[in-house]
Order: structure tokens, then C-alpha cells, then sequence
């Protein structure tokens, strides 16, 4: 079959052998898989990626000098199953699949494995427990950004962001655009997106952000006052201060107020939660500098080098500082779910598409910001950009 192939920095098309499901595998046929930023870090920088990985225990990470099918983005039409199979969905059925595989030899992560291919292909294996159904007629564009849009639902979750919180979105790429699009979807009222590309702007805008900033010239980390939020270790004195004078005028110990209050979730004072969605040597060290006290940070993007940042200005400003990767089986279900019930809006993601011969191509695109956020492969197509 037709593959598209990445060795020692290259890609090119080459036909490779079909892949054979084993036992619990199902075999699809490829509809669309989406171009990710982490298939255009695995080209460039694929041994500083595969050491990472290792580092945390996972040996199965490609290495440059294999031919590796990138794409784990992506969803298809079950077309066989391996033998002994509990075989979940009829042969003909649409489906997305979460892009690890489960084999005898140990797991393999779709698009980042020389034994398992990713879908920039016309055909690929997946675990059967792994699938899920599309519905609702929701088209295949759409149902290929199931695995992007869980990402953006799994850091969304882990910020513990509650509906009056005020979200800070800090780059409008794909990944960005993602968490827009749940914050909104969860009910989130006030989402300030900002990024330095007029496209992206546009793109948050039609995500739902409902404040959209130019980081060329307008600040994120200006007017927290008008959120009620504190802005320096100054006014969290007073409010401490001001708490306890105030709770010192009931008929109760004031320490019985203030525990009452904390009961209640009233004793905490209001923060934003910023989300980093740029993935650059730099950016937590501003987010933490301009940021208001007690803010909570999400980190998202990532950032491919080492990094720093001050800890005693975190510490002293009780910054929550948290990193986030992936999603669980339970969110990709529940962001496909959501696609198809038209609760999620991903549209505004899709910026072209490709055939197989036009991957290369839409590597190059997706550098210039003002062209493309996401590129979907049709392995049936002829397409160029």
C-alpha cells in the first residue's frame, strides 16, 4: 500500500507492506489524519525526542535513520479484524481510535514507531478497545480532529477551571485553538485569547474567544483589577487583613468565620488560569512575571529546549504552575461525542488538505502562520497545497 515514509529527516511516498492485524487488532481504512506539530518535531528533532521518551521509561520511540509512517491524527472505516477478535464494530463502520496499539512484542505509539505505521497511509491497525464510533453524520475533517481536540479537553479538565474563571489563552495555534474551543464548550464566559498572527486572531474569534489581543501590542497581563483579581503582594496583605477584621465583627470566633468561608470556596481569592499554548524557551518566565497573584498556569505547549524561570517570584506570588500531556481514553470518547453532537466547535481548525504525494508540501505550509493551522491527509486524494 501507499505510505507516506520519514527517515533521516525525509519523507517521501514509497509502498510498504500491508500491515496484518493480530488478535484484538482492527484494520481501517483510512478517511483523514490530521498534520500535527509533533509530526513536524519528530522530522527535525526526532533523536532529542526518542531520548526524552526513553528517559521516562518507553523504548519504542522511532529513531531518524528508520522508515517511519508518521499520523495520529486520524480516523477511518473498519475494514477487517484480526483472528480471535471480539470484533465491536461492524466491518463498513466509521471510527476514530486512540493512536496506541497494544502488540505482543509491547505497545507502539501510531506515527512515532517503525513496527506500527501511522495513518499518512491508506491503511492502519489500531487496538479494537480503542475505537470509537462516529455518529451523527459528523463528516471525516471533523472526526480527524477527535485526538487534537481531546488534548485541548485533557488540559481544559486539569486546570480545574470553573464557568466565572477568567481563561487566558497564550498562543492561537492549533494547540490553542483546541483549548478555546472546550473552554467555551465547558461554558467558560470570559476567554482572552492572545498571539502575534492576524490568522490565528481570526481563527480564536471563530473558536469563540470573546477577547482577542494583538501580542505585538497589547498586553494579556494588564486590567486584572477590573476581574476582581490581586495584582501584587501588596493587596493580598490588605485582603488577608481586611478578611480578618471584617470576620471579626460576627458572633463567632473569627476562626470559625474563616473556616466557614473556606467551606464554602469563599476564603480563596479570585485567579485566572492562564494556558501556555506556544511551546518557546521564554514564555512561562513572562506568564509567571505578568500574571496576577494565585494565578494558575497550564502548561500545553511544547517547548523543545531547555527553559527557566525565577521560583522566588512564583513562590511568592503562589503561582500554580501545572504541566499537562495527552488524554485519557475516557476524554477522547467524550470529545468525539461532543464533535458529534455539535457541542464542540473544531471547523475553524481546518485550513487545507492533502493527498499523500502533497505531505511534503504541507510540512513546509505550516510554518508560515498566516497560512494554515491544520492540514489533513486524504490518502485517497490527489490534493496539493
Amino acid at each position: 500500500m501507499k505510505a507516506v515514509i520519514c527517515q533521516n529527516k525525509q519523507l517521501r511516498v514509497d509502498d510498504i507492506p500491508e500491515p496484518s492485524p493480530q488478535r484484538g487488532h482492527a484494520l481501517l481504512e483510512v478517511h483523514r489524519c490530521g498534520i500535527c506539530g509533533s509530526d513536524l518535531h519528530a522530522r527535525q528533532h526526532c533523536e532529542h525526542l526518542s531520548q526524552i521518551v526513553r528517559d521516562i521509561g518507553f523504548k519504542g520511540f522511532m529513531r531518524e535513520d528508520e522508515a517511519v509512517v508518521l499520523g495520529h491524527e486520524f480516523c477511518g472505516e473498519v475494514a477487517d479484524y484480526g483472528p480471535g477478535s471480539n470484533r465491536p464494530f461492524k466491518v463498513g463502520t466509521r471510527v476514530c481510535a486512540l493512536p496506541f496499539l497494544k502488540r505482543q512484542e509491547g505497545m507502539d505509539l501510531h506515527g512515532f514507531s517503525a513496527r506500527t505505521n501511522g495513518a499518512y497511509a491508506e491503511r492502519v491497525v489500531v487496538d479494537e478497545l480503542m475505537m470509537v464510533e462516529i455518529t451523527n453524520g459528523l463528516s471525516s475533517d471533523e472526526a480527524a480532529l477527535t485526538e487534537p481536540m481531546a488534548i485541548g479537553l485533557h488540559a481544559v479538565n486539569r486546570s480545574d477551571i470553573k464557568k466565572n474563571d477568567v481563561a487566558v489563552v497564550i498562543g492561537c495555534g492549533p494547540v490553542g485553538l483546541a483549548v478555546i474551543a472546550n473552554l467555551k464548550a465547558k461554558g467558560v464566559k470570559t476567554v482572552i485569547a492572545s498571539d502575534f498572527s492576524p490568522k490565528r486572531r481570526e481563527l480564536a474569534t471563530q473558536c469563540g474567544a470573546d477577547i482577542v489581543l494583538d501580542a505585538a501590542t497589547q498586553n494579556p497581563y494588564q486590567n486584572w483589577l477590573e476581574y476582581g483579581h490581586t495584582v501584587n503582594l501588596e493587596q493580598a496583605l490588605n485582603l488577608a487583613r481586611d478578611g480578618r477584621e471584617q470576620l471579626g465583627r460576627l458572633p463567632i470566633p473569627w476562626w470559625q468565620g474563616w473556616r466557614l468561608a473556606e467551606w464554602l470556596g469563599k476564603a480563596s481569592p479570585a485567579r485566572p488560569v492562564v494556558f501556555e499554548c506556544v511551546g518557546v524557551a521564554g514564555i512561562i518566565n513572562q506568564i509567571i512575571r505578568g500574571a496576577p497573584m494565585f494565578s494558575r498556569v497550564v502548561v500545553v505547549g511544547v517547548c523543545m529546549e531547555p527553559d527557566t524561570f525565577e521560583p522566588t517570584i512564583a513562590i511568592n506570588k503562589e503561582i500554580d504552575l501545572r504541566f499537562v500531556v495527552g488524554y485519557t481514553p475516557l476524554e477522547y470518547r467524550n470529545t468525539l461525542h461532543m464533535l458529534c453532537e455539535g457541542k464542540l466547535n473544531a471547523k475553524p481548525l481546518i485550513t487545507g488538505k492533502v493527498g499523500l504525494h502533497g505531505v511534503e508540501d504541507a510540512f513546509s505550509a505550516l510554518a508560515n502562520p498566516e497560512a494554515h493551522a491544520k492540514i489533513l491527509v486524504d490518502p485517497k486524494s490527489d490534493l496539493r497545497i
